[in-house]
């Protein structure tokens, strides 16, 4: 009896282990001469046209967050493609390094909407893609990608920006958004300026933008995120309640922006 509980507890580790595998696959891809690498995730079983969900990485780079982040898509039915912004091989050791890097793109708002674009394109041309029903989610400096994908114009149903940066340093911008805004954001996020949200507000409704912000009360800045720790007094940390509740909007708007 002893061995069969020890036989079933060791299967069951095993089976817990390949739960948390992930079944996707890395994407080489370019922008100009720039090699980057993507990943992909896809359903299970796939009949027909899918929806596609891009996805845009925090400031530490394409990890194992937004790989799991596309798992959880993928597992919903949605093909999943994170992009790679930085190149191939890019990925910061550090908040120096990752500061630097994120900085780069957020003072060259041209160059990191091209890198979007890159992504977006490649993601388009995977297998079973329903190119009318396509949107994308940015975490951090990804949530400000995201939004600076829509004013680029992309033509796709809708933008979830989680904990970004909301600023709007060319409010005329705004009159290229095509698709649904929706921005998740902390009510305590410290790193978004009252002066920002104030000036991304106005943009949106100055260019009658179809746009939502959801504040999450007592969320700082990368609510979503378990790696920023624990203490919201550093103004960046995981809140369990805001990335339940952002995750649940998300697929709410999904629903409205591409009928999923």
């Amino acid at each position: 009896m002893f061995l069969f509980k020890r036989v079933h507890v060791l299967l069951g580790s095993l089976l817990l282990s390949f739960s948390f595998l992930q079944a996707g696959e890395d994407v080489v891809y370019k922008d100009g001469d720039t090699e980057l690498q993507g990943y992909v995730a896809v359903p299970d079983k796939v009949e027909g046209k899918v929806p596609l969900v891009v996805i845009v990485h925090q400031w530490m780079g394409l990890t194992d967050y937004e790989k799991s982040r596309a798992e959880q898509l993928a597992k919903l039915g949605y093909v999943a493609f994170a992009v790679d912004i930085y190149g191939k091989g890019v990925r910061p050791a550090n908040r120096a390094e990752a500061g630097k890097q994120a900085g780069s793109y957020k003072e060259d708002r041209a160059l990191y909407r091209q890198r979007l674009n890159a992504g977006l394109t490649v993601a388009l041309k995977q297998p079973n893609v329903d190119a009318s029903r396509v949107v994308a989610i940015g975490y951090c400096f990804g949530g400000t990608g995201v939004i600076e994908l829509a004013r680029s114009g992309a033509n796709i149903a809708g933008v979830v920006s989680f904990h970004g940066g909301l600023d709007s340093p060319v409010p005329a911008d705004g009159g290229n958004i095509k698709c649904k805004v929706l921005a998740c954001h902390g009510a305590d996020d410290p790193f978004v300026k009252p002066e920002d949200l104030a000036a991304f507000e106005k943009e949106m409704r100055d260019h009658q933008v179809d746009w939502q912000l959801i504040k999450y009360g007592g969320a700082v800045h990368s609510f979503t995120q378990k790696m920023a720790g624990d203490d919201p007094s550093k103004g960046a940390a995981y809140n369990a309640q805001a990335d339940e509740r952002s995750w649940t909007h998300m697929l709410d708007f999904f629903k409205v922006a591409m009928g999923k």
